[in-house]
């Protein structure tokens, strides 16, 4: 016999239809969540699948979303071990780290990162491709594929995210890695042509350019999903150009406040200029704060204490 109380075994059996209920709504938050990581790729995991969700209007707690995630056995991706590429130019003149790892910026179109990462074929071949991230929004603004990684890889990457920008980057700082082709002349020269001031790390420390190394590892890994290569050199441009489209105008970025990147610089770019002036009375500069919720601009009022508005 079942060492239960008999008040206990009522309260159960009593409680019997509401667990039915929190089941079948369980059941239908899952199906919900299995569409949204479908269309992800089957990469979100929970944070991302529950910005998506209140982004639908279901107001849903993130550990809910986890737990419903945990019981059926969905999950994202997870990162794994990244290969170095870097060649060093042990000639090449030195230039100052403008970064310090500090991979953020007040506003998009002022600090960027690049890097150069392989992409592996079925036939044993590599794909190399060439990126500009900025890090004011995280958007991807330049990028090229290539089968070589010469100067010319990297030189077309930045120029393309100049045309991103308006055909210009005068004023922005570019931040990469030493390998021989950021630090040849040629590149030198179309930083001095585009505006750009140069900024690199140290010489095999991948740490100092953490952010471009980051990306180039979510890339892989969710498009490789887990696999070694892609089949087909076709193969892997199709799926990179597929990941990056969608990176830049739906894939939710957990830094943005679970917004795209183009979303972000749309959004910021709606913030008045009047609601980011000091406070004439304490001096104080207001902080804009990205949620997937809005933009709030937080300031100071005196004898009010901090107050925040949603643009």
């Amino acid at each position: 016999m079942l060492q239960v109380a008999r008040s206990s075994f009522y309260r159960w059996l009593a409680a019997a239809p509401a667990r039915a209920a929190r089941r079948r709504a369980d059941d239908v938050l899952a199906a919900r969540i299995r569409k949204i990581h479908k269309a992800g790729d089957g990469t979100y995991g929970s944070p991302r699948v529950t910005a998506e969700l209140r982004d639908q209007g279901l107001d849903v707690n993130h550990k809910r979303v986890a737990r419903v995630m945990r019981e059926r056995g969905i999950v994202g991706l997870h990162l794994r071990k990244k290969v170095r590429t870097t060649v060093p130019e042990p000639s090449a003149t030195p230039v100052p780290d403008l970064l310090g790892r500090d991979f953020t910026a007040e506003h998009p179109n002022q600090r960027y990162v690049g890097d150069i990462t392989h992409l592996l074929t079925g036939d044993g071949r590599f794909l190399y491709l060439a990126t500009v991230l900025d890090l004011g929004s995280r958007r991807l603004a330049g990028w090229l594929i290539a089968d070589h990684m010469r100067t010319e890889l990297v030189m077309d990457a930045l120029q393309a995210a100049a045309r991103t920008r308006g055909g210009t980057l005068d004023g922005v700082i570019f931040h990469s890695g030493n390998g021989a082709q950021y630090c040849s002349r040629e590149f030198e020269d179309a930083c001095r042509r585009l505006g750009v001031t140069r900024s690199r790390g140290k010489v095999g420390t991948s740490a100092d350019n953490a952010a471009a190394e980051s990306f180039n590892a979510t890339l892989k890994r969710e498009t490789l999903q887990g696999a070694h290569r892609w089949a087909t050199a076709h193969q892997a441009r199709l799926a990179v150009f597929r990941w990056i489209t969608r990176y830049k105008t739906r894939r939710r970025h957990s830094t943005l406040g679970h917004m795209s990147p183009i979303n972000y610089e749309k959004t910021a770019g709606s913030t008045p200029t009047a609601a980011l002036q000091p406070c004439p009375h304490s001096g104080a500069t207001p902080v804009v704060q990205q949620t997937d919720r809005g933009v709030w601009v937080v300031r100071s009022a005196p004898g009010i204490g901090l107050v925040r508005t949603r643009y």
